[in-house]
């Protein structure tokens, strides 16, 4: 690959930011984190590895623990969710013709 054609990045999951915005800073582990938010540990564990996706559920008791708001999280996950879509279907929505106006 020529050096000016770089490859996009791949869509950053609310996981990881969970991960290396809030867990490694303060130093939570997913189980301490999981007992904080009185959730199972593998929730958080599988969050943390983006095996799954971020519940309002899980968004609600984030926002509450760090202080942020359930939107910040939720944002997240939806923005994470439609790069991902749009990535999958790139060139079925290449074949759509946009509506004149």
């Amino acid at each position: 690959m020529p050096a000016d054609e770089q490859k996009p990045l791949a869509p950053v999951h609310p996981g990881e930011i969970l991960r290396e915005e809030f867990l490694q800073p303060l130093g939570l582990t997913p189980y301490a984190l999981g007992g904080a938010l009185r959730v199972p540990r593998t929730r958080i564990e599988r969050l943390v590895r983006g095996e799954t996706s971020l519940t309002a559920d899980t968004a609600l008791r984030l926002a509450r623990y760090f202080g942020t708001t359930p939107d910040f999280w939720l944002r997240l996950q939806t923005a994470h969710d439609l790069r991902v879509e749009e990535r999958r279907i790139a060139a079925e929505l290449e074949r759509i013709a946009p509506r004149a106006a």
